[in-house]
């Protein structure tokens, strides 16, 4: 792990190529897993104050599941995460022309609303987490992405420089740059092995 700030960053970040390909995925990391999309308790807020933009992309089993658990739900480990519709996907996925996506991220890139999807989905496949008093950036490796992978390897796509924008939106432009620089001279040293 190398360290930016208060930062702990894992080096597969830099080491992975990644590059999302919806066309193969379809967006499944919306409806897969066992819970919904890791929240932060400041999200709650966004995802109250968006909702009436993105209820008409809703389903009405995703409106009544998120009407009766709210807008985030705590799960066994004590977490926070978004509610899971009867069908087990998150409440939040919308559906359009054969892709799924977060109705929020639908809304903003319509330019209905003014934030995008949370954190942890718009970073995705970092996940971010904590180790005493540092943060923590890992890369998750996730069968559902592998179209991902073998895109990013043959764009030659690093996922830090893929996820540019929502490491910039998350963490600041300047972490950003702190980032590719401390990542490049990793990357160079490590090459030099």
């Amino acid at each position: 792990m190398l360290i930016i700030n208060d930062v702990l960053v894992d080096e597969d970040i830099f080491l992975q190529n990644f590059a999302c390909d919806l066309t193969v995925c379809k967006g499944r990391c919306c409806i897969e897993g066992d819970l919904g999309a890791p929240l932060e308790e400041k999200e709650l807020d966004m995802l109250e104050k968006y909702y009436p933009m993105v209820r008409p992309y809703l389903s009405d089993d995703n409106i009544k599941a998120i009407e009766e658990q709210g807008f985030g739900i705590v799960d066994d480990d004590g977490d926070l995460d978004t509610p899971l519709a009867p069908s087990k996907e998150c409440a939040f996925v919308t559906r359009k022309d054969g892709l799924l996506m977060c109705a929020y991220e639908r809304a903003f890139l319509e330019g209905k609303t003014k934030w995008r999807k949370p954190a942890s989905c718009y970073l995705y496949p970092i996940r971010v987490g904590k180790a005493g008093p540092y943060r923590t950036i890992k890369f998750d490796r996730w069968s559902i992405c592998d179209c991902a992978l073998v895109r990013g390897e043959r764009l030659g796509v690093p996922c830090y420089k893929f996820l540019e924008d929502p490491i910039s939106d998350v963490f600041g432009v300047e972490f950003y740059r702190q980032l590719c620089e401390v990542g490049e001279a990793w990357l160079k040293s490590h090459n030099n092995r």
